[in-house]
Formats: C-alpha cells, structure tokens, sequence
C-alpha cells in the first residue's frame, strides 16, 4: 500500500530523514519506535505531505505521492493524526468531525461516518455541542482520531496517541486502534510507549538518529535484546 525508497529530508541545513525506507501492506499495524529525535515525527509529516522530501520517492497505492500538496494526499486515502492532537479549540465536537470530512463533503455517506465515530468513542456523542479546547486529554485524542477518520481513510497515520494520558485512556485508544483496523484501515503508529505498541503492531521499524537501525515482526522486535535495553527499559 505504502512504499517510502531512500527518503531525506531537511529542516534547513539539518538532515533529519537519512534515506529512509519502508513498506507497509494493506491491513497492517506497523509502528516506528525510537527516541526522541529520531525522525518519526518527520517520517510521517513527509507522507501526509507536510515535509517534502528532498531526494526519494514515496508511493501510495501505487501513485507517487512525493510532490503531492496534503489535502491531495488526504482525498487519496491518507489521514494524518498530529502529536498533540491539534484539534479546534473554539469549534464543537461535531464541528470538528465535520472539518474533518471537508474532502468528503459531497459524499452522502457523512452521516453514517459521524455515527460510526459516536460508537466508536461514545463521549464524544455525549459532548457534541461542547468546544473542542474543553475536553479532557483523552476526549481530545479521541475527537482527533475520530476527525481523520471522517475523511474515510484508507491508510491512518497516528502519531504519540497515547501522550500524555492517564494508562485507563491510553487502554482506550489502543483497544480503539484496533477496532479501526478491524474495519479494514491500515495504520502506521508513531508511539513512545514501545511495549504496548509493538505488542499490537503486525511489524515495526526502529528509526535511529533519520535511519532505520531494525525492523521485523512485532514479537521478535520486543524479544531483542538491543530493543529491550534501548527503549524497553529491560
């Protein structure tokens, strides 16, 4: 579904990305893990088409996508949940979800995406009419899930989901992630919490100072003894 070939990017003369290459299959869970810095953020900023790479190509479903602007790249299948969660503050919940779903607006099939996203996390039903900037962290992550998902994507790219949150919540989001990749989305993870992301995901990649040091299956991945040591605290 996705291919990143030998990917570099730049924030100014700094080089993040240092020819990065990956693959993700339709219906994966696959996670990037690696410390602070280690280009992760970046990796998906460079799909959804917010950093645009300086050499390499990025290919979704078989179109290059590298020079695509992001809201091309979402109506092609891709969402984007930022670190942060980035939401509306001063708009509702429902204002959101609808933002959300602008690339889709004439799709009949809206309303039955904004009931899918109330099952899927009920108290976001439950605070419709309520602004975004007075939710708790965790509705917040929700709202912001949900908002990518209106857009009916194909591949979700999920970046520190469970930031900040009390475990209770993160449980949550992760039992969510799940839920939506049952639904048919592929997911590309961005996750601090390495344990319980490789114990979810199908394979995963450890990204090392713009470059991937290991990648594999999620279970021989947290059975390393370098992945253990390094960001499992073992």
């Amino acid at each position: 579904m996705l291919e990143l070939n030998d990917i570099r990017t730049f924030y100014g003369p700094i080089e993040a990305l240092k020819g990065i290459t990956l693959k993700i299959n339709q219906g994966e869970i696959v996670c990037l893990i690696g410390n602070n810095g280690a280009g992760k953020s970046t990796t998906l900023m460079a799909i959804s088409g917010i950093l645009k790479p300086k050499a390499g190509t990025i290919s979704f479903i078989g179109s290059d996508i590298s020079d695509m602007p992001p809201h091309s790249i979402v109506e092609m299948g891709i969402s984007h949940v930022p670190e942060g969660r980035r939401i509306f503050p001063k708009l509702t919940v429902k204002e959101n979800l609808e933002i959300g779903a602008y690339s889709r607006h004439r799709d009949h099939r809206l309303k039955a995406r904004m009931i899918k996203a109330y099952d899927l996390f009920p108290v976001l039903k439950e605070r419709e009419k309520q602004l975004g900037g007075t939710l708790s962290g965790g509705e917040q992550q929700m709202l912001a899930i949900s908002r990518a998902l209106m857009s009916d994507p194909k591949l979700l790219l999920l970046d520190e989901p469970s930031l900040g949150l009390a475990p209770i919540i993160v449980s949550r989001i992760f039992k969510a992630i799940q839920e939506i990749n049952k639904e048919g989305v592929t997911i590309l993870l961005v996750e601090q919490n390495a344990h319980a992301a490789l114990n979810l995901s199908s394979r995963g990649y450890v990204l090392e100072n713009g470059r991937i040091r290991m990648h594999g299956q999620g279970k021989d991945l947290l059975n390393s003894e370098e992945v253990k040591k390094a960001y499992l605290g073992e």
